[in-house]
């Protein structure tokens, strides 16, 4: 979901100059308004893509939070859609569902009860949607799809959302439909019917949440389904949507959008989509893929979120330029504003869209995004030319009587490499209800009736630092805040604290994997589980953890080192793993799915005891002991040479980890 481009490209020549006349455009209402905006949001999930936030220790987790929800202060965000977990891997890791198995219900697993409350802390206006992007295995009773029994999906569905109010007061206002191959009518329409059977009417579903297509006409085709859907939300769009949407008359949302590394032309990418969805596509909202940064950067798409947060070991932070592109137009708009229909294309390119509420306010947010600074990572983006112009507009209608503007202004300078973002500067005066400006290359403007904007700001956080060579985790946290240990990255399967109340020794608070049958996912997950953490730049290093297997038949746990692969590439994981099983057997892989053998031999171990396991890698020599005991010795290959250190299970089972540590070079 995200491309890293250079923030170097030559910007073309061309227009260097600026135009010795002014193309002139109106702004109005005399004609009537455009649509309604719903708003600017990001995600969190799809997946645990806000995994190390939590572990931020304060005051730099709150200064993140209000950087990404405080009005008047940063991105200012509208919309907060987070991921309904559902045990699988969704991009980046795996997030717990409230239903693990059939008969199962826990309301406090993952962390994003907690962001939607610390969101709505900071804006209790801010608009909650819910989506599921997996779902536990025993709704696909056997198969890889959960809506062959669309009434039990549904209702799993509903629990989250009557779960959500009862037990964290938190209301949520939509409810999306997504799945990679199509939508399914019959599932919307139940869903629609037990939603408002709990008494959850006001609840909106967004459909497909995905593409335009086929869901939009099936729902000029289908009363019913029409009934039962009220947005339309399409991922990547590349700002355009098709007729049969626009024909539906519901609201059109990118629902998904941006995913791009977070550098300056990820920046460009998010001013110039944020624009020409509406102007293009008549969407009236935008949501962020991601919300933030916050997972290992080395796991697929690194760096795509609105700001960066992968450090919580040593409190630094980055609010990266995004956050600015977005408060150029969340600062000065809200949900319930209206867009003009005056709305449109620069003449030497660009875009610009003017909003109103209703009550004489006016923002205005222009973009002269160049081509090469404002590529997304997708669709492909078609060839444009943007020169250097001037700019006349008219303001007409209810706001001729307008006498002047604040002007927030965001200059890339790819040039100069020195970039200046939501930068205030002297409010314009109107000259008969006309203002003119000077418009560069890649430039954003925000020119408004309203006053509180603010860039806001904190002292810096500490610099950056590596994770530490020395770490340990005995997982002793009695009420814990937070279902999953700290900085662990569950990759596949779930990894929650447990508290063994049957156990009077010294295993009484242990992480355990809880996930035994595979979830439906639509990503190629590994057979095993696994949960990563560290350094990716790891070469030589020892990991020790105490593990106690579940399963009788065919348990099997492992610690590992340079792991190379997470997220959604996870099946393909190289490095150094280290396996003890059930049947009394150990298995050292180069691979996590165990086909390639470094060495292989007797351990002894069985179910319903404790072990601990030690790893050692140096160089291209591995070795590892059993209780404290020598019990292999071998060489490993050179690849990978680095990576994340590991533990997990063998397949999807039950098993307990403790005392986890591990000392790098």
């Amino acid at each position: 979901m995200c491309w890293r481009l250079s923030a170097v490209f030559v910007s073309a020549l061309l227009g260097s100059l600026r135009s010795s006349s002014a193309d002139s455009y109106v702004l109005s209402d005399d004609k009537g308004l455009g649509r309604d905006f719903d708003g600017i949001g990001g995600l969190s999930g799809g997946g645990a893509t806000s995994r190390l936030l939590v572990n931020y220790p304060e005051p730099y987790r709150s200064q993140i939070l209000d950087y990404l929800f405080k009005p008047n202060f940063g991105a200012s965000l509208h919309i907060l859609k987070v991921e309904i977990g559902g045990d699988g891997q969704t991009t980046d890791g795996t997030e717990p569902s409230h239903m693990h198995y059939e008969d199962d219900e826990n309301y406090f697993r993952g962390y994003e009860w907690w962001l939607m409350k610390e969101a709505k802390k900071r804006n209790p206006d801010i608009v909650l949607i819910g989506l599921p992007w997996s779902f536990p295995g025993w709704l696909g009773h056997g198969k890889d799809w959960p809506y062959d029994f669309p009434d039990v999906t549904a209702d799993y569905v509903v629990k989250w959302i009557i779960g959500a109010k009862k037990y964290h007061d938190l209301h949520i206002q939509y409810v999306g439909i997504w799945n990679e191959r199509n939508f399914d009518a019959k599932y919307i329409k139940l869903l629609r019917y037990t939603l408002d059977k709990s008494g959850l009417e006001e609840v909106r579903i967004i459909a497909s949440d995905n593409l335009w297509e086929p869901i939009a006409q099936s729902l000029l085709l289908d009363p019913e389904l029409s009934g039962a859907v009220d947005v339309i939300g399409a991922h990547y769009p590349g700002t355009n949507t098709v007729p049969q949407a626009l024909k539906t008359l519901k609201k059109l949302w990118s629902s998904e959008d941006y995913s791009t590394f977070n550098d300056d032309v990820g920046a460009g990418c998010w001013a110039r989509i944020l624009n020409q969805n509406y102007v293009n596509g008549h969407m009236t909202s935008t949501i962020s893929w991601n919300l933030v940064a916050s997972y290992y950067e080395e796991l697929p798409f690194g760096r795509c979120g609105l700001m960066t947060a992968q450090e919580p070991w040593s409190g630094n932070y980055v609010v990266s330029h995004p956050i600015w592109i977005t408060a150029h137009t969340t600062q000065f708009t809200q949900p319930g504003w209206t867009y003009l229909q005056t709305v449109g294309h620069l003449a030497k390119g660009g875009s610009y869209v003017a909003l109103t509420d209703g009550k004489g306010n006016l923002t205005v947010v222009i973009e002269t995004m160049t081509h090469d600074h404002s590529v997304c990572i997708r669709p492909p983006l078609p060839a444009f030319n943007l020169t250097s112009q001037t700019a006349t507009f008219n303001l007409q209608g209810s706001f001729a009587s307008v006498k002047e503007l604040q002007v927030w202004r965001s200059q890339f300078n790819f040039k100069t490499q020195k970039p200046s973002f939501f930068e205030k500067l002297t409010a314009v005066k109107l000259v008969n209800g006309s203002f003119t400006l000077d418009l560069a290359e890649d430039e954003v403007y925000t020119l408004t009736t309203i006053t509180t904007g603010t860039k806001g700001s904190y002292a810096d956080p500490p610099p950056s630092a590596r994770f530490p060579k020395a770490y340990k985790d005995n997982f002793n946290a009695q009420d814990p805040p937070f279902s999953e240990a700290s900085n662990f990255a569950d990759q596949t399967g779930v990894f929650e604290y447990f508290m063994n109340t049957s156990d009077p020794g010294p295993h009484v608070f242990t992480m355990r994997q809880v996930v035994t049958q595979r979830p439906v996912t639509w990503t190629a997950d590994a057979d095993q589980t696994i949960s990563v953490i560290g350094d990716f730049q790891w070469k030589n290093l020892t990991v020790t953890c105490d593990a106690f297997m579940e399963n009788v038949k065919n348990g099997g746990v492992f610690i590992a080192a340079r792991v190379s692969k997470g997220g959604e590439e996870v099946r393909r994981a190289k490095g150094v793993f280290f396996w003890v099983f059930a049947n009394g057997t150990y298995s050292v892989t180069s691979d996590i799915g165990g086909q390639t053998v470094v060495t292989q031999g007797k351990s002894g171990t069985e179910a319903f005891t404790w072990y601990t396991l030690s790893l050692t890698v140096q160089g291209q020599k591995a070795s590892g002991t059993l209780n404290g005991k020598l019990l292999w010795t071998s060489s490993v290959p050179v690849e990978p040479p680095n990576g994340w250190a590991a533990i997990g299970t063998a397949s999807f089972e039950l098993a307990q980890f403790d005392n986890f540590s591990v000392v790098a070079e």
